[in-house]
């Protein structure tokens, strides 16, 4: 791992998102069952997945530091056949929170894939990128 022991603390934040899209016969019949599966909510249970895969991300990620987080936000929106994810991680620490961001994205949509395969297998996992990081050196988006 980088030695980030002489990096200054700072409030640091990064928000990333992502997309799930279906055939479009399967997004009508989602929305029509207000996404709810046989297993369940299928957004709730994608926002749990994904807030436990950001707290997480130093155990899957090998050389990415444990951070103290201070707040996960995970937000699923419908879109065009698609569910928009967006995950908000915010710490104050010596080094930033992406892949924490990027991990939840990640997770909440492989979660939604795997309460949806049994309409289809025909599902997209795509888009998934880093918006907007504030905090340390730099910072990146709008």
């Amino acid at each position: 791992m980088v030695d980030v022991s002489e990096k200054e603390i700072t409030s640091r934040t990064a928000i990333a998102s992502g997309r799930i899209v279906f055939p479009a016969e399967v997004f009508k019949q989602l929305q029509k069952d207000d996404f709810l599966s046989k297993k369940g909510s299928i957004t709730q249970t994608a926002i749990i997945a994904g807030i436990q895969a950001v707290k997480k991300t130093s155990d899957l990620i090998p050389l990415c530091h444990p951070l103290r987080l201070s707040k996960i936000n995970i937000d699923i929106q419908p879109g065009e056949n698609s569910l928009d994810i967006e995950c908000l991680v915010k710490c104050n620490e010596r080094t930033g929170v992406e892949m924490e961001a990027l991990t939840g994205v990640s997770t909440a949509a492989l979660t939604i894939y795997d309460m949806t395969k049994a309409l289809s297998h025909d599902l997209e996992i795509s888009e998934i990128k880093l918006k907007k990081k504030t905090g340390g050196k730099s910072d990146f988006g709008a």
